[in-house]
């Protein structure tokens, strides 16, 4: 668990090869993952994967000090505020399994999700949203319908 063979570019363009062995930050990274996975929502979640590539290249380049990681430890820190809880972990034959995970401030409700009518979740309420999210994708079919004549 958490040995890494790659090869990677460094900063001046060439190809270097890597081994890394981290077996503890990569328990702790499918810990934190599990827990983030209750803690923070589908755009936040998106948003990080998105920042994180761009973070560590600037702390693997020596870039610590620029304004530009400052801004990004800033949200990542605003972030990690509400990432807090517990997940339990299985290892076997190499492999790193989450078997378990609970959060206090976990965004998960299951009450929410079923999707009886006790549940908080009336299916209806997805029919104009289907509706809205199609908008765009029925306005393009009609564009590109040949038309006569069409004038502006």
């Amino acid at each position: 668990v958490g040995r890494v063979d790659l090869v990677e570019n460094r900063f001046v363009g060439m190809k270097s090869r890597g081994v890394y062995e981290t077996p503890g930050g990569t328990l702790l990274y499918h810990a934190r993952r599990a827990v983030e996975s209750l803690t923070l929502d589908r755009e936040v979640i998106h948003q990080r994967d998105q920042l994180a590539p761009k973070y560590a290249e600037l702390v693997y380049y020596g870039f610590w000090y620029a304004p530009e990681r400052e801004a990004l430890q800033a949200y990542f820190d605003h972030v990690a505020q509400a990432v807090t809880g517990v997940a339990r972990l299985k290892l076997y034959k190499g492999n790193v399994y989450v078997v378990g995970r609970k959060a206090p401030k976990s965004l998960y409700q299951k009450d929410l999700v079923s999707f009886d009518e006790l549940g908080g979740y009336d299916q209806k309420d997805a029919e104009g949203f289907i509706r809205i999210q199609a908008l765009r994708l029925r306005v393009r079919a009609m564009a590109e319908r040949p038309q006569e004549g069409k004038a502006l």
